[in-house]
């Protein structure tokens, strides 16, 4: 009885945490279109990237869901680096561009480059807004509103799970 709980504890322990570094290096493996140079525009079928994104990446990027505010791992996070779709590799946002705000989202004043990010108009929830999509593989991003800070006044308010992030070089 002794060896078949411990057992169980070691495989709980290899799921819970060491399979959260393997799953991101399995994520990366297993999709074929995660690039962090290659900024050619992507054309892949929603049931194509739902064999090879996770679930909760599938919903939110493909599915345009929105994660429950304040609890994204990039909310309160101030590394120096580089912002990446999730989905792709895309290069989006410079951590200089990110602020705090308290709508409980990562939010940016700027993307990286013009052509990081694309736009849409949003009618759903019975509300008009602007959706940011990845400039490469057209993922649900987050949105962009006009109230954010200088220079441009944008908030690109984004959903963590749909981001990526590379830290400067020390």
């Amino acid at each position: 009885m002794k060896y078949l709980i411990s057992r169980t504890l070691i495989i709980a322990i290899l799921l819970i945490g060491g399979g959260r570094l393997l799953s991101q290096s399995d994520f990366k493996a297993k999709n074929p279109y995660y690039s962090k140079t290659d900024t050619r525009s992507l054309k892949v079928s929603n049931g194509e990237w739902k064999k090879i994104l996770k679930p909760a990446l599938y919903q939110v990027a493909r599915e345009a869901a929105t994660e429950t505010a304040f609890t994204g791992k990039f909310y309160e996070f101030d590394e120096k680096g580089t912002y990446y779709c999730a989905v792709c590799g895309n290069p989006l946002f410079l951590s200089t561009s990110k602020f705090a705000t308290t709508c409980g989202w990562p939010s940016f004043y700027q993307p990286l480059r013009k052509n990081s990010v694309k736009y849409k108009k949003d009618m759903s929830h019975n509300m008009e807004r602007t959706e940011v999509l990845c400039g490469r593989c057209d993922s649900h991003l987050g949105h962009i509103f006009d109230d954010g800070p200088k220079p441009t006044g944008k908030r690109f308010c984004m959903n963590s799970v749909c981001l990526d992030f590379v830290p400067n070089s020390k």
